[in-house]
């Protein structure tokens, strides 16, 4: 009985993946783990402090589990934002948060427009808000602008596309959403482009190809259905699929993957567009595709498989001046263990058509033993605790995309209480 009621409360447990960025210039790296923001300085191979007026002593930025981390294309902001329900806008230069934006509700997906003066993000109800960062200032509270819906569905994966035209979103119910994105933003984005629908399971991230005869058309996508696919964004065309659970001898042709054991957790292409790095659920290495961007396919290059250890990559972050794709594993929480903020990082380099892709050693990872300590807490942990933190994001992702139902009584106390809040303001 003691086992059963330890296995409920695993199953109950919301724990956050942990999650990696890496700035575009490789001038800093940071991992997200619970409500921690960890970040490493590259250029002087120190830790960053992370500056916040709007917090006392040594307590982290986020009170709740961080949900969604990003640079933007120029490398001068970064944000932060998940289940406190705020957004933090941090400037690089001083690594100080120039501005912490509320939300309604929980904080799934982020993106920066490449021009850096738009933030959007995605609450779990679906809607898209945008932070105009023009009008954002020390002595004025930015206010968030409700931009689009996908009318109740999760928003998994946010994107701008290169051009700025267009805001890509992502959602459990299977469906990719193209949006012009408006001049006026106070009349919200009404006029999709397209969809591009296809996938069986939900969506689980976006990346563009940075293709320059294509400069805003070509997008990648992943899936709960084990698949990779290529979108041409003008016109919603599925393009190409690479079935990458069954080409990385996961599955079977004939396989089942109803209950996303194989789903795509991240991916990422390199800065020419040529390949594509891809993480799976249930893999300890990544897959690597081929993009060929004048006949607008997929291919399946090769595994590169992490040897010696437990390690199931939760997010991935390319740098491609340096060839480098750096990944971490790891979870918050975890059940059972005396990790409250378990992560582990590591380091592929030669991520090229022309060369061989080599897994660094600690000792080899830029920063090294330093870099380790800040972004994992530690440098060793029990090999055992990656494996149970592979199962938690499992039954983590599955819990965030399966619609919950409330017993009457909670539907009806939740309805209550959200009316009454509403009548309030």
């Amino acid at each position: 009985m003691d086992e059963e009621v330890a296995a409920e409360t695993r199953k109950d447990t919301e724990v956050a993946p942990a999650l990696i960025a890496v700035h575009p210039d490789r001038h800093s790296a940071v991992v997200a783990v619970g409500p921690e923001l960890r970040a490493f300085d590259l250029l002087t191979i120190s830790a960053v402090s992370l500056l916040d007026d709007s917090v006392s002593g040594e307590q982290p930025s986020h009170k709740d589990n961080i949900r969604a981390i990003r640079f933007g294309a120029k490398g001068k902001l970064f944000v932060s934002a998940g289940d406190d329900k705020t957004l933090k806008i941090w400037s690089t230069q001083s690594w100080q948060c120039v501005s912490t934006v509320s939300s309604e509700k929980r904080v799934t997906a982020v993106a920066i427009s490449n021009d850096g003066l738009h933030v959007c993000f995605a609450d779990k109800f679906g809607l898209v808000w945008v932070v105009d960062l023009n009008q954002t200032s020390k002595d004025k509270k930015p206010t968030p602008t409700p931009l689009l819906s996908h009318y109740c569905s999760i928003i998994t994966s946010l994107e701008f596309s290169p051009d700025n035209r267009f805001i890509i979103s992502a959602d459990r119910d299977f469906k990719i959403r193209v949006t012009n994105f408006p001049k006026n933003l106070l009349n919200g984005a009404h006029e999709i482009q397209s969809f591009c629908l296809g996938h069986t399971e939900f969506v689980s991230c976006l990346a563009f190809v940075p293709a320059q005869e294509s400069p805003h058309s070509l997008l990648l996508s992943g899936s709960g259905d084990s698949t990779v696919r290529l979108w041409d964004i003008s016109s919603g065309a599925l393009l190409d699929t690479c079935e990458v659970a069954i080409k990385a001898g996961l599955l079977e042709s004939n396989g089942n993957a109803e209950e996303h054991d194989h789903a795509v957790t991240d991916l990422c292409s390199t800065l020419d567009g040529l390949l594509v790095a891809v993480a799976i659920q249930s893999l300890r290495g990544i897959v690597l595709l081929s993009c060929d961007v004048s006949t607008k396919t997929l291919s399946f290059a090769k595994v590169v498989s992490i040897a010696g250890e437990t390690f199931i990559p939760t997010c991935l972050a390319n740098c491609s001046p340096t060839k480098e794709l750096w990944m971490v594993t790891g979870v918050s929480s975890l059940p059972g263990y005396d990790y409250p903020s378990l992560a582990r990082v590591l380091v592929i380099s030669g991520i090229d058509v022309e060369e061989e892709p080599v897994v660094l050693e600690d000792d080899k990872i830029p920063g090294g033993e330093k870099l380790l300590e800040t972004l994992q807490g530690t440098t060793s942990v029990d090999d055992n605790a990656f494996l149970a933190a592979a199962e938690a994001v499992k039954a983590a992702m599955c819990n965030l995309l399966i619609k919950k139902h409330y017993p009457f009584e909670n539907r009806e106390y939740r309805k209550k209480t959200r009316n009454d809040k509403k009548l309030k303001e």
